[in-house]
């Protein structure tokens, strides 16, 4: 079973040393035994964990969810569709913050039609709507 450096395993995993660090401090990985010269020694594992944590970050997973989720998986009892309810729940979580990207663009959509482009700073309408207390 192959092992790593803390150097290598960054390269591998795309993590930098410092996430790497602090994964470990918040229980996502575990700490690695440590050689006589004091140099962490991951476990092979430790890489798949963190290209896991990459991937399931990627997905809009946070850290929270990807701890529980790692704790899902060795969990006993756990089932697919325990699964499944959490990446439907951040489904859910996607299509709202999607509604309010949409609703954002149409703000700012609304905000530039109003300005000629041209003219003093003293008179964007842009910044005169941003000034107000609802600029939609």
């Amino acid at each position: 079973m192959s092992s790593y450096t803390i150097g290598q395993l960054s390269r591998l995993s795309g993590t930098g040393v410092e996430t790497i660090r602090y994964y470990e401090r918040e229980g996502l990985i575990s700490e690695p035994p440590r050689r006589a010269s004091g140099y962490r020694q991951y476990p092979e594992d430790t890489l798949s964990r963190l290209r896991f944590i990459r991937h399931a970050k990627a997905l809009g997973f946070s850290l929270k969810d990807i701890k529980e989720l790692l704790e899902l998986r060795v969990a006993p009892g756990t089932t697919c569709a325990d699964i499944r309810k959490r990446a439907e729940a951040k489904i859910a979580d996607v299509r709202v913050k999607l509604e309010m990207l949409r609703q954002i663009e149409q703000a700012l959509v609304k905000l530039t039609t109003t300005c000629r482009g041209r003219g003093p700073i003293s008179d964007c309408p842009i910044l005169d709507a941003l000034e107000e207390q609802d600029p939609t």
